[in-house]
């Protein structure tokens, strides 16, 4: 994608949860972990750092030096592992503004991206990368700034704790949501917020609610939602289009298939998320008139 003034565009370069999935099963969705890059107003800005950051990180080498702000729902290792392989980081004359809410124990997301990177876990540490590296803790509730885009964020629902994010711009605005548990007694109150009235919504369906309550594999405590729980909140918030994220890697592109066509029944305007899928809002917008 390129950097222009007027666009809000929306790419996905990491789709999936818990742990990569590649193989012949996963092609058509992809199998990289959660990576998500907005372009707007000439700002960039990626929201975690799974596996797919990678390959976002191949493209950026073409566009050197540039200047990202990078944002993180929590340190998870299918949110974080892209990171020591991000090439650009590494590049002297780039520039990463790296943002991330403090962990229950305290830690920051500078040491906690700095701990998997040192041995033995990782041959190289941190502070190899020739970037500017600039690191911001956030409070939960915190807003950022940058230029007219405005990203907020509210807690969600996850073991270990997460954030999620809504960033505005011109009166658009995208809602990314994942890695939350919905509740058990309405919806939750956090989320909505992020997702008020939100051009798009993209949201954490790593389950159906079939598996999710299944009494032999009961998913209930792990962190995730499902794509029924999705539809509730797209409708609640009045969000125009949804998309469904953070697919769990046992689930093929077939069954993704299936997931898409069931959500569309319910809410015709969704989409499953697939690496290189990219929305433009402004063109989206613009159809809806």
């Amino acid at each position: 994608m390129s950097n222009v003034q007027n666009h809000f565009l929306v790419k996905f370069w990491g789709v999936r949860g818990s742990i990569a999935c590649p193989g012949n099963q996963t092609v058509r969705y992809g199998g990289n972990t959660s990576c998500v890059e907005m372009q707007i107003a000439g700002q960039r800005l990626v929201f975690d750092g799974g596996t797919g950051l990678r390959e976002l990180g191949q493209e950026l080498l073409a566009e050197t030096p540039v200047e990202v702000h990078m944002f993180f729902t929590h340190s998870h290792w299918d949110h974080i592992q892209g990171f020591p392989f991000f090439v650009p980081a590494f590049v002297r004359g780039n520039k990463f503004s790296i943002y991330g809410a403090i962990a229950p124990d305290g830690s920051t997301i500078e040491q906690r991206l700095n701990a998997q990177m040192l041995h033995p876990n990782f041959p190289v540490p941190l502070q190899i990368m020739g970037a500017e590296l600039k690191f911001c803790d956030l409070e939960v509730g915190e807003k950022v700034e940058l230029g007219d885009v405005l990203i907020e964020n509210a807690l969600l629902n996850h073991p270990g704790e997460a954030v999620g994010y809504r960033v505005s711009w011109n009166g658009h605005s995208v809602a990314y949501i994942t890695d939350t548990e919905h509740l058990h007694k309405g919806l939750d109150e956090n989320v909505l917020r992020l997702a008020r009235d939100a051009d798009l919504i993209i949201y954490d369906a790593t389950y159906t609610d079939e598996e999710y309550r299944d009494p032999k594999s009961s998913k209930v405590g792990w962190g995730h939602s499902t794509w029924q729980e999705a539809v509730k909140v797209a409708k609640a918030a009045r969000a125009k289009q949804l998309v469904i994220f953070h697919h769990d890697p046992l689930h093929s592109d077939d069954f993704m298939d299936e997931i898409g066509r069931r959500t569309a029944e319910v809410f015709p305007n969704s989409v499953v998320a697939r690496e290189g899928m990219v929305v433009d809002l402004l063109a989206a917008a613009k159809t809806a008139v």
